[in-house]
């Protein structure tokens, strides 16, 4: 695991390893290893031998850091893409006080004010960031980035008013919505979300072709055996599947997917051209 225990992407490795560990007769125990953005996580996978004993559950991050900074692995080279296991949308949520209820008045108060809007991160090179920048570079806008260590760090700096806006996953951020706390104007996927039926898409907001979505995938080390993928694929799709997992994640505004993993091999090549050539057109750096 790339990140500290507690969070969504902790959770869900947790209920592939229990799974494994049940199915497969063999112990899968989850090994917390934080640090440099997911960097330090993805490395030691990415070294490991490729004999189904050692995997990865990530988010995109491991993809977008290695993007935008030096990382010592490759993310299309050196990991075999398992299944990404689900997906959600982001939803965009302002400070209350901000005079905005639409991405396009958003966007027209940073034009009307170059760099004076400010949004949070949950870490400069995570798709926080740089799903932020691509709605600057896509609506032609300048806006401020503000790195924080953590999302629950950045939820309270947009609570009150320090800065104006933040991406966040409904599951977290449904509370402080209805509580009038944090204020929901778009979700960033392609289609609306089933959690959120109310709010539009981003594109749908005056920015065509913007799509940003949540996803955490479980990847192998390059090279492993296709009987041994074939064998993972099988356990961590029948995981994510099960009824109890299925209805806990609608819940959460969350959709299970469990694809192959060819499809999820292009999907996370294409994240990777998509947000290298994000990062060489705005000019980004650490």
């Amino acid at each position: 695991m790339p990140v500290s225990a507690g969070g969504g992407v902790d959770t869900l490795a947790r209920i592939v390893a229990e799974h494994y560990s049940t199915t497969l007769g063999q112990r899968f125990i989850v090994d917390n290893r934080p640090g440099a953005g997911t960097s330090i996580g993805a490395e030691i996978v990415a070294k490991a031998a490729p004999d189904g004993h050692t995997l990865m559950v990530s988010s995109s991050s491991f993809v977008t850091n290695a993007a935008i900074q030096s990382v010592r692995y490759d993310p299309v080279r050196d990991f075999q893409p398992v299944t990404k296991l689900t997906a959600n949308p982001y939803v965009i949520l302002t400070t209350p006080s901000l005079p905005v209820n639409s991405v396009k008045d958003l966007i027209a108060l940073a034009r009307a004010k170059p760099g004076v809007i400010t949004y949070a991160s949950s870490g400069t090179g995570g798709i926080f960031h740089l799903g932020s920048e691509l709605l600057c570079v896509l609506s032609g806008v300048r806006m401020t980035h503000v790195p924080y260590k953590g999302v629950a760090d950045g939820y309270p700096a947009v609570m009150s008013g320090e800065v104006n806006w933040i991406f966040g996953s409904p599951i977290s951020a449904l509370p402080f919505m209805r509580a009038g706390r944090l204020k929901g104007i778009a979700v960033t996927s392609a289609a609306r979300s089933k959690a959120l039926p109310d709010l539009p898409t981003v594109a749908e907001s005056g920015v065509p072709g913007y799509n940003v979505d949540a996803w955490f995938g479980l990847f192998a080390p390059a090279r492993v055996p296709a009987a041994i993928l074939e064998k993972l694929h099988a356990g961590a799709t029948a995981a994510v599947r099960a009824p109890e997992v299925e209805r806990r994640m609608h819940a959460e505004g969350t959709s299970v997917v469990g694809n192959r993993p060819q499809e999820f091999a292009r999907e996370v090549q294409a994240e990777f051209e998509k947000w290298r050539s994000l990062v060489t057109k705005a000019s980004l750096k650490i």
